[in-house]
């Protein structure tokens, strides 16, 4: 007697379905190309997960150059005298003490002039 597929095909085309849930037309129906889209879609989220990193470092940025023009200085100048002092704060922490915490970035921003 054979071995036929059945029940493990069934349930490999109900998990990629049920990933496919939501979206248009056939691409949520017919398995095969479901199939294509779930892929491709699974292709898209990672690359987006490696984009949003560096749209999150971009707002940093843009965020400490904001907070720093008021003091009087530019992004570039302060980064790097923060490397010539050896102070190790990455731009995430420095942009968030901007944030909620003026007083604090008042005196680093001092401390490294």
């Amino acid at each position: 007697m054979r071995v036929k597929t059945g029940t493990v095909r069934r349930a490999g085309h109900k998990k990629v379905l049920s990933q496919a849930k939501g979206f248009w037309m056939t691409r949520h129906k017919r398995f095969k190309v479901a199939h294509e889209a779930v892929m491709h879609a699974g292709q898209y989220a990672y690359e987006g997960r490696r984009i949003r990193r560096r749209d999150m470092r971009k707002i940093w940025i843009i965020r400490l150059n904001a907070a720093l023009r008021s003091f009087g200085t530019k992004y570039s100048s302060f980064i790097q005298a923060m490397k010539t002092k050896n102070i190790l704060l990455n731009r995430k922490m420095l942009s968030e003490i901007a944030i909620h915490d003026p007083n604090t970035f008042k005196t680093i921003v001092e401390s490294v002039k």
